[in-house]
């Protein structure tokens, strides 16, 4: 079941801080599955080594919705499962490779701009 193992990492800002911070990677995973079955996902498909599973459950959100000329209806977000994944100290997972590009793209534009208007400055 390793490499039927659905993972999708989370993206968001508290995620991208703690794999920088402590090389610990987040990812949302099936209901089913448990910590072994999940170290192995994340082994066979990034091939890294990994340290320690932690699984939480997060229950759904209870959310009202209203419909034209009738009451408004109660309903529930589904209930998900989310792994933080601890690696070895050196492995590595590229899910923000996008992100730290953009970053290092934007700085290089604002060292740029910054020398452009020095120049224009002396003249």
């Amino acid at each position: 079941m390793s490499k039927a193992t659905v993972l999708r990492p989370r993206m968001s800002e508290k995620t991208y801080g703690l794999s920088q911070a402590n090389n610990v990677f987040v990812f949302d995973v099936p209901m089913t599955v448990n910590k072994v079955q999940v170290k192995e996902a994340v082994q066979a498909q990034f091939e890294v080594t990994v340290e320690n599973v932690r699984i939480i459950i997060v229950k759904g959100k209870r959310k009202a919705s209203v419909r034209k000329r009738a009451r408004g209806v109660m309903g529930k977000r589904a209930d998900y499962k989310k792994a933080y994944v601890s690696l070895k100290e050196g492995d590595s997972i590229p899910i923000f490779a996008a992100i730290e590009e953009a970053d290092a793209a934007e700085k290089k534009a604002e060292e740029k701009a910054a020398k452009k208007a020095k120049k224009e400055e002396k003249k």
